[in-house]
């Protein structure tokens, strides 16, 4: 494990299970984080297992003054996970997600290089950068031609190559890790941003979760802990490799929505109410793992019925006004 880390978008979703997991792993770890989504909440955990609040930094990637701050810093590994996120955000407004997810990202690993950082890893998306698997490929490998169908996916392709460049240009040493549908609690107990989580909340809430277009569209859906888990090994392996980090399970949204109805005692086919499908979105989604396992010695270890009977557990845990939005 690097000695010393930092995690931009490390108040995040993702970001405070990677920063909790690296901590727990003994680093010295630093957060630069806008906190426009980020809460200070999901650092909590960290913070007590010695995350030192001035470690936690407050800026935009985007700012032209991040090269100095990260140098400051003096990080051996950046972990990229700062990012527009939202395929539909991406849709409505191109050039805002082509500026923090592109500019931004190049504004990261410009302040890396001058930075003399030893290596960046890199939050891609396997849920997007390949577009929608064709009928005849069981599962996406690294192989597979990026075909992406939003803004989004095709920012994170871009910064992709921009994380290939400039290993020629200047030997900055980088690990992509294209990620599937991500699932599971906020460490600040907030509701999740995703339709995992969107379907627990509203079930135990006794609503009608909302199911955007047929159902039958596919994904390949992770826990967040398995997904922290690659980022810490990613920080020491698979140099100059770009992989896929989910399951190797497609599983359809309807199908997501019964193991979650299951898990949440609210029978095999509760009502739903239904939403045209959103522009940009990929209609099939599965990972082949392999490389993951060749080079990070890594695999998933929570089956999505496991991680939902989990997150339901959680959900419960939470006071009724949180659990109900």
């Amino acid at each position: 494990m690097a000695p010393r880390v930092l995690v931009t978008g490390g108040a995040g979703y993702l970001g405070g299970h990677v920063v909790l997991r690296l901590c727990a792993a003994g680093a010295r770890v630093g957060v630069l984080d806008s906190f426009v989504t980020g809460t200070r909440a999901n650092l909590e955990p960290a913070i007590q297992l010695g995350l030192r609040t001035d470690d936690v930094l407050v800026g935009d990637i985007r700012d032209r003054q991040l090269p100095h701050r990260v140098a400051a810093w003096d990080p051996e590994v950046v972990i990229h996970l700062a990012a527009q996120p939202s395929v539909a955000a991406s849709v409505r407004d191109p050039l805002l997600d082509a500026e923090v997810n592109v500019l931004g990202t190049l504004n990261v690993l410009t302040a890396a290089t001058r930075a003399a950082v030893r290596k960046v890893v890199f939050a891609s998306s396997g849920g997007t950068v390949y577009g929608s698997l064709p009928p005849r490929l069981a599962r996406a490998t690294e192989q597979t031609a990026h075909r992406p169908e939003s803004p989004y996916g095709l920012s994170k392709a871009t910064a992709d190559r921009y994380l290939r460049l400039h290993e020629r240009l200047h030997g900055l040493r980088f690990t992509s890790l294209a990620l599937g549908n991500v699932y599971g609690p906020r460490l600040d107990g907030g509701r999740p941003a995703n339709v995992v989580g969107g379907f627990v909340f509203a079930l135990l809430a006794g609503h009608r979760p909302v199911l955007h277009g047929d159902g039958r569209q596919t994904r390949d859906f992770v826990h967040v802990t398995d997904v922290a888990r690659a980022f810490e090994s990613a920080c020491d392996r698979g140099d100059g490799t770009f992989l896929n980090i989910g399951t190797g399970v497609e599983t359809s949204v309807l199908r997501l929505l019964r193991i979650v109805a299951g898990a949440a005692g609210a029978g095999r086919e509760p009502p739903v109410e239904h939403r045209a499908a959103p522009p940009g979105e990929a209609r099939r989604v599965c990972l082949d793992i392999t490389a993951a396992g060749t080079h990070l010695g890594w695999r998933p270890r929570l089956r999505l019925a496991d991680g939902v009977a989990r997150l339901v557990a959680e959900v419960r845990g939470l006071p009724a006004a949180a659990a109900g939005g």
